[in-house]
């Protein structure tokens, strides 16, 4: 499993690690199997989402805002529940068939890191896992 660092700007930002996904991947010269994706945290999360117009993630981001507002009748001390309960929805892992050595993602697909209290370090670890061979 390799460990890769994102660094996040905002307070809630969608950062596109696709490349980074996909280099690891490459890498481990798995060439057919599934990509494990995880993010160790409590506050962030992966989603896999369009990447080729940024809008899609203001609107994302827009979207969890109005579901989850930051300021609300929460009990965790923190202050920052918001961020726990966006994490909950978006989840914190997601697997990606890998085939022919490469991430097989729609045409319009990429991976983000959700984090939801940045703008800080986050850690994704990415585990590619060859298929086992079959007689097919």
């Amino acid at each position: 499993m390799q460990s890769l660092t994102v660094k996040s700007r905002y307070s809630t930002d969608l950062v596109d690690i696709t490349r980074e996904v996909e280099g690891v991947v490459k890498r481990s010269r798995v060439e057919r199997g599934i990509c494990y994706i995880f993010v160790p945290h409590t506050t962030a999360g992966v989603v896999l989402n369009e990447n080729a117009d940024p809008s899609v993630r203001k609107d994302i981001i827009n979207a969890l805002e109005r579901l989850v507002p930051w300021e609300g009748p929460y009990t965790h001390g923190e202050g920052n529940a918001a961020a726990h309960i966006k994490a909950a929805l978006v989840g914190s892992s997601q697997n990606v068939p890998i085939v022919k050595g490469r991430l097989a993602l729609g045409t319009w697909q990429g991976i983000f890191l959700c984090d939801f209290d940045g703008p800080r370090d986050r850690q994704v670890m990415v585990q590619p896992i060859e298929a086992e061979a079959t007689d097919d």
